[in-house]
Formats: C-alpha cells, sequence, structure tokens
C-alpha cells in the first residue's frame, strides 16, 4: 500500500502577514490593512493596497486557513456590518510550517531527531 503524501501549504509572504496579524485577534479588512501599512512604514516597505488585500483574504479562507464572518458593528444604528477574520488552527500550523521551512533553508540542522508540524509534505502556494 502507497503512502499518499498530504499537500501541504507554505504561505506567501503576504499571506504571512495577514496571518500574523490575525494571531494577534479577530480584524477586518481595514484594520488588518492599517496593521501591515503601519509596520512596513517602519521598516520602509511599500504600502499593501486593498486591491491585493481582499483576494489574498479570500485564498486564505477558501485554504481553511482563516475564516471570515460579518458582524454588526457596536457603533449604533445604521452601522454598516464588517467581515471580521480570525486564524484557524491550520492557519497557525501554515505558519509554524513556513518558518520551519525557512529554518531548513538557512541550513538549520537542529531538526534532526525533533518533530516538525507535519513536515511531511508537497510544498504548494495557497490559490494554486
Amino acid at each position: 500500500m502507497s503512502k499518499k503524501k498530504n499537500k501541504v501549504v507554505i504561505p506567501t509572504a503576504l499571506q504571512m502577514e495577514l496571518l500574523r496579524v490575525l494571531t494577534q485577534g479577530d480584524s477586518y479588512g481595514l484594520e488588518i490593512l492599517d496593521r501591515i501599512n503601519d509596520a512596513r512604514d517602519q521598516v520602509s516597505m511599500p504600502k499593501l493596497r486593498i486591491g491585493s488585500l481582499y483576494p489574498t483574504l479570500q485564498r486564505l479562507e477558501e485554504a481553511k486557513l482563516i475564516k471570515g464572518e460579518f458582524r454588526e458593528e457596536v457603533a449604533g444604528p445604521g452601522t454598516p456590518r464588517r467581515k471580521y477574520y480570525q486564524i484557524l488552527a491550520e492557519g497557525k500550523t501554515a505558519i509554524q510550517r513556513a518558518e520551519a521551512y525557512q529554518r531548513l533553508l538557512n541550513g538549520d540542522n537542529s531538526f534532526k531527531g525533533k518533530t516538525l508540524p507535519e513536515f511531511n509534505f508537497v510544498i504548494s502556494q495557497v490559490g494554486s
């Protein structure tokens, strides 16, 4: 009987940024955008544009790394609903895999004899 390898996701750099923001708590799109752009400003990186944000959030949702849900705002009547995103367990595992993979690429061999987060995988990008 052949052992089939699971297809495992290694997030792109932008996807990692979004996942990392969501490890700090549930957030809605513009809040995520502001947090990323504030951090990018501190290291002189180009700003993330809203046109890249929402398709990336959608791909992360489709990959079941995050979950989005619409919530009524508490700001008062007539305030529009916002879609809040939260990271799922698989999203947290994807971060761990990506970090482990980067360490291997950097020549870190300290993993010998240790269990990595599902490190028996096929590398793929979310949405490919």
